[in-house]
């Protein structure tokens, strides 16, 4: 009789903390298909600016994003508080893909393209930034509400 009457409370208790929005992620959750946003590709060339607008991304919410070089010069970005306000999935090379620990930065010595999955986690501004740079279309702003 006490086990029915603890099953009960129990029931009743998970019940009441249920969350009953409607963009349930499914079993996946954060990485569910129904909660990742492309980001618009990222253009990689000598003096060309890195993006038309920041990036204003939410926090839980799964983002993809191309890095594509040219290949007019050996180029990177930096942003090391960027990256650790993320959790990276996957960064994907000539369909490789590789599962970092963390990042600091990426570079392309030749033209390529790389994709990057992750998670945004702690809000915050943020930039990524070609290394050396000093004009503001060499930066990408990013904002995690």
């Amino acid at each position: 009789m006490k086990k029915a009457i603890i099953l009960a409370s129990l029931l009743a208790a998970s019940t009441a903390f249920a969350d009953d929005d409607d963009d349930s992620l499914g079993m996946a959750g954060l990485l569910s298909g129904s909660n990742k946003i492309d980001l618009p590709e990222v253009i990689l060339s000598v003096g060309e600016p890195l993006a038309d607008a920041p990036w204003e991304l939410k926090s839980g919410k799964y983002y993809e994003v191309e890095f594509t070089a040219d290949g007019s010069g050996e180029i990177g970005l930096a942003g090391n508080d960027f990256f650790r306000a993320i959790w990276v999935d996957e960064v994907v090379i000539e369909g490789l893909e590789i599962r970092p620990y963390a990042l600091h930065s990426i570079e392309f010595d030749d033209a390529g393209t790389m994709e990057i999955g992750f998670v945004a986690i702690k809000p915050g501004k943020y930039e990524l930034r070609i290394p050396g740079s000093t004009g503001e279309s060499q930066a990408i702003q990013i904002e995690i509400e």
